[in-house]
């Protein structure tokens, strides 16, 4: 498998306005010292990336410090989440990953414990993957592009956003259920990945619809399928994969914040109330502008470690019988 480098996807989000919002300390008492740190282990761009700043902003408002965004990509997301795992436990350190639950499928020896090394804060929500096509690939529907991937084996390329990333899981699915072959490409993060397919250096993807949906609605990409078991009223007229011809062809991301391990109980109360809210206050927009749906029963550490379980155990089970072996 390639690992290119490219240059970040700018991405530029307005600053969401809140004049509601008063700072708290929440139940706890507890309140940042400094500002927090938000390490979204990514290029910006990607739907991580983008969901961060979206929340970060109430955040910064109901904490009373503010939350500064720290990209750190690299290796499939493994740099910057094992930084996260390192930083002093002090409350002023959070997390995002949507990866955190495949990395360990598919890659041997992390450098961190994805079960013991975190404390679970808030789910900032749900998104399906997607099947695009840069525009100028020539297939209309996902059983033309099926078509397409079959006359031209290994000859088309797909980018991943990193080893392990929601992205290179997504197209692993697609090849094996749909007994189909292309080359793997991995960016780093799922910003760039976007950019590779609206320059057409990529053919196609399987990226989150948070990181797509803006170049679907312009049109620099074409949608052929939501990978899930409906359509998404954020795309009105794509189709869900069972509709494409595409069934079991299903992958659905969530982006936990967690916080190092050991972090203090008041300030983990705080920080999970503070980011629980922003959620809250943000989910039109969020919804809006990316697909992605956030949903209730993550309101303790315990109930965001037990998905994020859920998830190792589910995309393990997935990847094996694809016959996917971490490397």
């Amino acid at each position: 498998m390639k690992f290119h480098r490219r240059s970040t996807l700018a991405l530029g989000l307005a600053g969401l306005s809140a004049p509601g919002l008063v700072q708290a300390q929440g139940s706890s008492g507890w309140r940042p010292a400094r500002p927090v740190r938000l390490i979204v282990p990514a290029a910006p761009g990607g739907s991580n990336d983008i969901l961060a700043r979206i929340i970060a902003e109430p955040a910064s408002q109901i904490l009373g410090q503010p939350v500064l965004i720290e990209n750190r990509a690299g290796a499939g997301s493994v740099i910057g989440t094992e930084a996260a795992a390192r930083a002093p436990a002090d409350g002023h350190t959070v997390l995002i990953n949507s990866s955190l639950a495949t990395l360990p499928a598919v890659v041997a020896n992390l450098p961190y414990d994805t079960m013991g090394d975190f404390e679970g804060v808030a789910v900032a929500g749900f998104s399906p993957h997607l099947l695009v096509v840069n525009a100028a690939v020539q297939a209309r529907t996902a059983q033309e592009f099926l078509a397409l991937l079959r006359a031209n084996p290994g000859r088309l390329n797909y980018a991943s956003a990193g080893p392990g990333s929601g992205p290179h899981i997504g197209g692993l699915v697609l090849m094996a259920r749909m007994n189909v072959q292309a080359e793997t490409v991995h960016y780093r993060g799922g910003g760039p990945g976007i950019a590779a397919l609206v320059s057409g250096e990529a053919h196609f993807g399987t990226p989150t619809m948070a990181s797509a949906i803006a170049q679907v609605r312009g049109g620099a990409l074409r949608a052929l399928a939501v990978l899930a078991e409906e359509p998404s009223p954020a795309l009105p007229g794509v189709p869900s994969a069972p509709q494409a011809g595409m069934p079991g062809v299903i992958h659905e991301e969530f982006f936990p914040i967690l916080a190092p391990k050991r972090t203090p109980p008041a300030a983990l109360a705080a920080l999970s109330e503070a980011f629980r809210q922003a959620i809250h206050r943000s989910a039109e927009r969020v919804n809006d502008m990316t697909g992605v749906a956030a949903r209730p029963g993550f309101e303790t550490s315990a109930q965001v470690m037990a998905l994020v379980q859920s998830g190792v155990e589910n995309y393990t089970r997935l990847l094996r019988a694809a016959g996917v072996q971490p490397a």
